[in-house]
């Protein structure tokens, strides 16, 4: 490779990807390589599998040599680079791994579904009104359900910098959950059982479970901010859970797959130096909240 030559710079009619690919002018380079060699995850640059060719007119003259990379260039700095960017607050692409961390759930038709099954048709039916309540309340995943563990100071805009922590760890936490759950397409109860609906119909996969894998991580952080109130904050984000299979949403092994994602979501964001900086400064102003 030529020594001058820096990622992502021009030079004479070429583009120099990141990772040392040099494409030319008319020379293809399908799009998911382009993007992993531009750091890319892989299942963002597998959705785009088209080929990018260098060979770009652009409107009012013939196309001469270097306008096509300029042309390149401004559709990667507008189309690609802000969805990459986008891509993550605290977490590392594919970091934790769901599908490689779980155990895969029961098999559909086997022994252990229908047992699987049997325990969520109990739940299910033994739920009390008060139960049925709170579980519903449950779902809106905010993280004010915890307000009655840790406090009546525990409401909307008292903490801005928590909010906006949590608001940041609640988007980094949905590609591990989707990819889970779009790897092992594993049905709900009440696509097996009708008589198990409860509630408008879930748009996703049940294994493992969003909401037990988002209320474990907001129970584990928030026990960080106020360690003091700990296991009463641990206990309702148990509840967030399991109150999906009071309503018909999972099965018993969604939830439990849920919290095991949910630690390893919490030990990965734990790691990030940026995640560190952000709970400091939440921290400063949990303790600083007047009681």
């Amino acid at each position: 490779m030529e020594k001058d030559l820096v990622p992502g710079n021009l030079w004479g009619n070429a583009f120099l990807l990141p990772g040392g690919n040099l494409i030319r002018p008319g020379q293809a380079l399908p799009f998911d390589r382009l993007l992993r060699s531009l750091g890319a995850p892989s299942y963002y640059a597998q959705m785009h599998n088209v080929p990018v060719s260098l060979k770009t007119n652009l409107p009012g003259r013939s196309h001469q040599p270097g306008r096509g990379c300029v042309a390149l260039t401004l559709w990667l700095l507008l189309f690609v680079a802000p969805p990459l960017l986008a891509q993550s607050n605290y977490l590392a692409p594919g970091h934790p791994d769901g599908v490689a961390l779980l155990a895969p759930p029961p098999v559909a038709g086997s022994a252990e579904e229908a047992a699987d099954l049997a325990s969520a048709r109990a739940v299910f039916k033994a739920r009390t009104p008060a139960e049925e309540a709170r579980a519903l309340k449950d779902s809106s995943l905010s993280i004010f359900l915890f307000a009655p563990a840790i406090g009546p100071f525990f409401q909307p805009g008292k903490l801005p910098k928590t909010e906006a922590l949590f608001q940041k760890v609640k988007k980094d936490l949905t590609e591990p959950i989707d990819t889970s759950k779009d790897h092992w397409k594993r049905r709900r109860p009440y696509q097996m059982r009708k008589h198990l609906s409860l509630g408008a119909p879930e748009t996703s996969y049940g294994y493992p479970s969003g909401h037990s894998t988002r209320g474990t991580v907001q129970a584990l952080l928030l026990a960080e901010l106020f360690p003091e109130h700990k296991e009463a904050i641990l206990e309702i984000g148990r509840d967030i859970g399991w109150d999906r299979v009071l309503i018909g949403k999972h099965f018993p092994t969604d939830i439990y797959a849920g919290r095991v994602l949910g630690q390893a979501l919490v030990r990965e964001l734990l790691a990030s130096p940026a995640f560190q900086r952000d709970l400091a400064e939440a921290k400063a102003e949990a303790e600083a909240a007047p009681r």
